[in-house]
């Protein structure tokens, strides 16, 4: 049968495919930019997969040093989307007549839990990759738009947790009248000259307050930056720190003063119809947390943030022709919640 194709197309086809191998085998032509606008377009198994397990555990792994909503809310993996969140009663801190005389029948305590419901909520974003920038990013070594674009859209996924943890921690409807304090006036941290206020003297009452309700010490306070600002200049604090060979107030330094394991600060910022504002607005939420379980008895810690197992995941990239992207998705499946109201305290507007 006569060939629809003249002598010189097919000799034309055969040496475009020779220098396309050879320009690709001696480096001087760049393939991936075909595979990214389809001159070669079969997907393989790795592309067919559902979860990418690399960039998955990128997604997971990157953590944002501006975050600090884990503090309060450390992560719990569950298997369910919806359940009941572990609360325990205060069997403990009954005073129980444990004395028992030969013969009677031992007394006996029964230990339960009260469940209230949680759901999770489904967070996605998806990642955008040109087509032009990927080709331009693999002639310099080093560069993975890819992974950049997983991390960049973590990043906001992270944020959307962050708001959504402090909004949950700044809210004064979540405390009972002893576990809540709004500063006015000179009680407020940025008030130096008429010497009323004092920072250490406030997070030593919220302490008090949280022992006196779960019998176990705070051992985590959260700053908002301009909280941070203020008491790092309070001039009694800094009187504290005089015959010490410390010059200034760190984060661990006001962990000491404040006796608590760890003080951070909550720095991240969102857009606000235009104004960059601080998540953690002028608040100071201090608070006793721990991951625990049924079986160890379920510790009174203040919150919980529970993740479907295996989240974030990073689906396979898929090309988006119309856009010529590469689209990179990210899954998060998680829902903050305050499990122990008594273990944390919050202290509004301690900055004018």
């Amino acid at each position: 049968m006569k060939s629809k194709y003249s002598f010189w197309q097919v000799l034309a086809i055969i040496v475009g495919i020779f220098a396309i191998s050879f320009g690709a085998h001696a480096g001087y032509l760049d393939t991936s930019g075909m595979l990214a606008i389809g001159v070669i377009g079969n997907m393989t198994n790795a592309q067919a997969r559902v979860i990418d397990p690399i960039l998955t555990t990128v997604a997971q792994g990157y953590k944002n040093g501006q975050m600090v909503a884990d503090y309060l809310f450390p992560v719990v993996p569950v298997d369910q989307r919806g359940g009941k969140i572990l609360q325990f009663g205060k069997e403990d801190f009954e005073l129980y007549n444990t004395a028992r005389a030969p013969g009677t029948n031992t007394k006996r305590v029964q230990f339960g839990h009260l469940g209230l419901p949680y759901a999770l909520e489904q967070h996605a974003l998806e990642g955008k990759v040109a087509f032009e920038h990927l080709q331009e990013a693999n002639q310099v070594p080093g560069i993975n738009l890819g992974r950049g674009a997983v991390t960049k859209t973590q990043n906001i996924i992270l944020l959307s947790n962050e708001y959504q943890a402090a909004s949950i921690a700044r809210n004064v409807a979540n405390y009972a009248a002893a576990n809540k304090a709004t500063l006015a006036g000179t009680s407020r941290w940025d008030d130096y000259a008429s010497g009323v206020s004092d920072p250490a003297a406030d997070v030593d009452a919220a302490v008090e307050a949280i022992r006196a309700q779960v019998g176990m010490r705070p051992n985590t306070v959260v700053l908002s930056p301009k909280a941070y600002k203020a008491a790092k200049r309070h001039p009694k604090l800094i009187d504290r720190i005089k015959y010490t060979s410390r010059d200034s107030l760190t984060l661990e330094l006001l962990a000491d003063l404040f006796d608590v394991e760890r003080v951070v600060s909550g720095d991240a910022i969102y857009n606000a119809n235009g104004t960059m504002t601080d998540v953690w607005g002028k608040d100071v939420v201090v608070a006793y947390t721990e991951i625990a379980t049924a079986d160890d008895g379920g510790a009174p810690s203040y919150g919980y943030t529970y993740r479907l197992r295996g989240n974030p995941t990073v689906e396979m990239a898929y090309q988006d022709r119309n856009a010529k992207s590469w689209i990179y998705p990210v899954t998060d499946e998680r829902a903050p919640v305050i499990a122990a109201a008594a273990a944390g305290y919050l202290l509004q507007t301690v900055v004018s």
